[in-house]
């Protein structure tokens, strides 16, 4: 299983470069990656487990999270207690959004960010993307509200951006009125 200490910390200069496309079909090391990183989110967010291997609680993983500068990410989603559904996005695009904006209440958090950090993310409530699987088909899926919020975390990783890197530095809470709380 992933262990906690071979997620990349946000000073590493790994997270702050572009990922690029992935070539079908997947490699035995990626396959790996993804197994791997659906066992570690999905355990992290059973608290037994968590506290058990010492595993930081997150819902989405992405490959240059883990060194691998390749454009895909794996969420695990955990839709009612104790019941997750897997996605794995592969050479993921928003192919469109909603208007409306969100941010999380609490804090928007991330494996690779070891410390709080004051401020919001704007985030669109509702994102389609289109990506492919793990065979390399062609896939479309619909996010709202947490799970819409981890895609695009999650994208971000692919493009080099941490969560951190869209907080105003200036005004942290700029625009808060505008947007809904989750």
């Amino acid at each position: 299983m992933l262990k906690t200490k071979e997620i990349l910390d946000e000073k590493d200069k790994r997270l702050h470069q572009k990922s690029k496309e992935v070539i079908f079909p997947l490699t035995d090391e990626d396959k790996k990656v993804i197994n791997d990183a659906i066992e570690y989110l999905t355990n992290s967010q059973i608290e037994e487990l968590a506290e058990k291997y010492d595993l930081r609680p997150g819902m989405g993983l992405a490959a240059p999270q883990v060194g691998i500068l390749k454009r895909y990410f794996v969420v695990v989603h955990e839709y009612e207690p104790g019941k997750f559904k897997n996605y794995v996005l592969i050479n993921p695009k928003i192919i469109s959004n909603s208007i409306e904006k969100i941010y999380v209440d609490s804090g928007e958090g991330c494996l690779s960010v070891n410390r709080d950090v004051e401020g919001i993310v704007p985030r669109y409530a509702r994102v389609t993307i289109e990506a492919r699987d793990i065979n390399g088909n062609k896939i479309t899926v619909r996010g709202r509200e947490e799970l819409a919020i981890a895609f695009q975390h999650e994208i971000d990783h692919l493009d080099g951006i941490i969560f951190t890197d869209r907080i105003d530095k200036k005004d942290p809470y700029k625009d808060m009125d505008n947007m809904r709380a989750i």
